[in-house]
C-alpha cells in the first residue's frame, strides 16, 4: 500500500505565501507523476500542478506564475510553493501520485487526506 501524507496548509492573508509538502511512503517502487489538486466548497476537484519523475511540469492556468511545483525523487516527496495567494485559492489541497507499488507491480493512482488552505481578503 502507498500512503501520501501532506503538510503545510493553513490560514494566510491575500498576497501571502504557503508551502505544501507531500511525502509518499509504504510499498512504493516508483512515483511516475506527483502533483496537487484542490477542491473548493461546492466545486469539483481540479488540477493545480503536476511533475513527472523526468521533470515535466503542468500547471493550471489560474496558478501559472504564482505557484511552483518541485520534487525530490530520492525521497518521493513533492512540494508546492504558493506565492501571491488569492482568496480564490481557498480550498482543500490534495496530494496525488501515479505510482508503481511493489505489491502490485502496476501503476495506480493514490491520494493524500487533504490539507486546508484558507486565504483571507
Amino acid at each position: 500500500q502507498v500512503q501520501l501524507v501532506e503538510s503545510g496548509g493553513g490560514l494566510v492573508q491575500a498576497g501571502g505565501s504557503l508551502r505544501l509538502s507531500c511525502a509518499a511512503s509504504g510499498s512504493i517502487f516508483s512515483a511516475i507523476t506527483m502533483g496537487w489538486y484542490r477542491q473548493a466548497p461546492g466545486k469539483q476537484r481540479e488540477l493545480v500542478a503536476t511533475k513527472t519523475s523526468g521533470g515535466s511540469t503542468n500547471y493550471a492556468d489560474s496558478v501559472k506564475g504564482r505557484f511552483t511545483i518541485s520534487r525530490d525523487n530520492a525521497k518521493n516527496t513533492v512540494y508546492l510553493q504558493m506565492d501571491s495567494l488569492k482568496p480564490d485559492d481557498t480550498a482543500v489541497y490534495y496530494c496525488n501520485a501515479w505510482a508503481i507499488a511493489t505489491t502490485t507491480g502496476a501503476p495506480g493512482t493514490y491520494w493524500g487526506q487533504g490539507t486546508q488552505v484558507t486565504v483571507s481578503s
